[in-house]
């Protein structure tokens, strides 16, 4: 529909209208502009049952204050401290690995992402809990397949195999968020983590508006899935995109063995590892983890010069602007030199958005950006990584855009 009309597009799924927006004006006017007369759209909506009234589904008052409560262990003053974490748990990940064995890549970066996110903003070791973590993100992304069915207010209420895998997820999730919170009630710790920000924000304002038990599991659960499913894809997709790329593959190596020589790479390194930078932004063009985004409009607007009645919902997706050939020349190939500063100082905001946009752009962004560019080149300076060959290789459009069955890679040591 994109290329038949470029710009603006309507259709219907099931008894609901939709509008599909391409152009980054009318991308801004959604999610910046008209900001106000949107809400999140349904798929968030459903994500309440397990996400309760986080940031990512929460809308209004609420969402400003939980975000002004949260953005502190965002500042850049905490990722510095945040970097050498994020180096040492890369490092451990690529140290775990021998030469000439194979790995599904993506379930490595999710192990790897998880104890990140685990170790900066919760201050916790979760290795013992990574599978079941895993298994209950696989049971979660297939309820909300469900979700997109008409009448699926009945059937996320039935005794389902797709449901009760679900229910069983949340408990195992809700199981390991609350060990978290209680054993840092019972420790009396501040050690500055957003946990901490959570729980002292509650402890404060006892009775006056703050914070509850649930209210600190629902935004501890939705930063700490958030914040290691969509990384962990973004660098699947990224080892895929060098292995397939050998020439891109060699400048990045060039530039990791120039910057780095024989040492870890650090937060300091970040301005020098443009091309490893570019690297992460150009997989996020071609395999962006959150692919679409919808919003439903709470009264009708005017976008494009059409008429969009209320109640009805907007779609963009950073998948297919980001290969739309009228904002990216030969839009296919995998190019991180796109992404050198001054390119990207000219190009529209809205035909790049891996991270949407306006007010409730992703909080985490700056952190991602981070934790991409230090995991990549603290494992890109020991190996290479090499599809096996034989795999069907597809992305799983969920929430997320996943490789539909994992990623099996071949290690293969590299001298720098």
């Amino acid at each position: 529909m994109a290329e038949q009309y470029p710009d603006l597009c309507y259709f219907r799924l099931g008894n609901q209208d939709l509008y599909f927006v391409n152009h980054p004006d009318l991308i801004k006017e959604v999610l910046v502009n008209q900001q106000p007369n949107f809400l999140k759209s349904r798929i968030l909506q459903r994500s309440k049952i397990l996400l309760g009234e986080g940031l990512l589904t929460s809308e209004g008052e609420h969402h400003l204050r939980q975000r002004r409560l949260v953005q502190p262990a965002f500042h850049r003053d905490r990722l510095t401290g945040y970097g050498a974490s994020m180096s040492q748990l890369a490092t451990r990940t690529a140290c775990s690995w021998t030469q000439g064995e194979t790995r599904d890549m993506h379930q490595e970066m999710a192990r790897m992402t998880l104890a990140i996110v685990a170790r900066t903003l919760f201050s916790a070791d979760v290795d013992a809990d990574a599978d079941a973590i895993g298994e209950s993100m696989a049971a979660v992304l297939g309820l909300f397949q469900l979700a997109l069915l008409p009448f699926s207010d009945l059937l996320v209420k039935l005794p389902l195999p797709a449901t009760k895998r679900f229910q069983k997820a949340k408990s195992q999730l809700d199981g390991i968020i609350y060990r978290l919170i209680e054993e840092r009630r019972a420790s009396g710790l501040d050690t500055g983590d957003l946990l901490s920000m959570l729980i002292l924000a509650q402890d404060e304002e006892a009775g006056t508006g703050g914070m509850t038990d649930k209210q600190v599991r629902d935004e501890a659960l939705t930063l700490f899935l958030a914040g290691h499913e969509t990384t962990a894809n973004a660098l699947t997709w990224a080892w895929y995109l060098l292995s397939q790329n050998p020439t891109a593959e060699a400048a990045f190596h060039d530039e990791i063995d120039s910057v780095l020589g024989a040492r870890e790479p650090q937060f300091d390194d970040l301005p020098q590892l443009r091309y490893t930078r570019g690297v992460f932004a150009e997989s996020m063009r071609l395999f962006p983890p959150a692919w679409a985004i919808g919003r439903m409009t709470t009264r009708e607007i005017s976008l494009g010069g059409y008429r969009v009645p209320k109640n009805n919902i907007v779609l963009m997706s950073p998948y297919i602007t980001h290969r739309d050939p009228r904002y990216w020349p030969e839009p296919l190939e995998f190019r991180p030199q796109r992404f050198v500063a001054d390119k990207e100082a000219e190009r529209n905001k809205f035909v790049y958005y891996p991270f949407g946009g306006g007010s409730r752009i992703c909080i985490g962004e700056r952190f991602a950006w981070m934790e991409g560019v230090l995991a990549l080149a603290a494992i890109g300076r020991r190996w290479r990584l090499q599809l096996v060959p034989g795999q069907t290789i597809e992305p799983l459009a969920q929430i997320t855009l996943r490789p539909k069955s994992g990623m099996k890679m071949r290690i293969e040591s590299r001298v720098p």
